[in-house]
């Protein structure tokens, strides 16, 4: 049974999903530099199961923060879900737009290049 997870949100600071692949109704467990949530709670849905759990407030900081979550009867991580807050956000966005950047002008050497050679 290889489970999945499929839609998720966090709302209200709680976070909710959809997992697929079970045949009953799966254990899973949400863990936090390496501490498990309390209160997972796991629901038959349409098409899977609905799961959800309150995000504490002891992690919600500024900073980049991620849950994973687990399979509880293999241990295996099959998702996970990231808080971003505070300045890091905007630090981390000029490091994407900046790479994007580089990548971009790397790309119109090489085209350009291609022209040039192939043109000939």
């Amino acid at each position: 049974m290889t489970l999945t997870i499929g839609q998720s949100r966090i709302l209200g600071g709680k976070w909710e999903a959809v997992v697929t692949g079970a045949s009953t109704q799966p254990k899973i467990a949400v863990r936090i530099l390496g501490e498990e949530l309390p209160d997972v709670t796991v629901r038959e849905a349409d098409g899977g199961y609905r799961v959800s759990c309150a995000i504490p407030s002891d992690y919600i900081s500024d900073g980049i923060q991620t849950f994973l979550v687990i399979d509880a009867e293999t241990d295996e991580t099959i998702g996970d879900f990231v808080l971003v807050c505070g300045d890091v956000m905007e630090e981390d966005i000029r490091a994407e737009v900046a790479q994007l950047r580089a990548e971009l002008d790397l790309l119109k050497r090489a085209f350009r290049r291609h022209c040039v050679e192939t043109a000939s």
